[in-house]
């Protein structure tokens, strides 16, 4: 994972994730290969 992402904390019970998604989950693959913190970041100017 991403340095910004692993930062970003959503939830209280994201910790469930890594318990809950086998490691070679397409999902999981997509999230470790992809920034997706542009996405953080337009949401950070979209509330100001």
């Amino acid at each position: 994972m991403l340095i910004q992402q692993q930062t970003i904390q959503f939830s209280e019970h994201s910790s469930l994730y890594d318990l809950i998604v086998p490691k070679e989950n397409l999902l999981r693959k997509i999230n470790d290969l992809i920034d997706f913190s542009f996405i953080y970041d337009e949401l950070l100017n979209r509330a100001c």
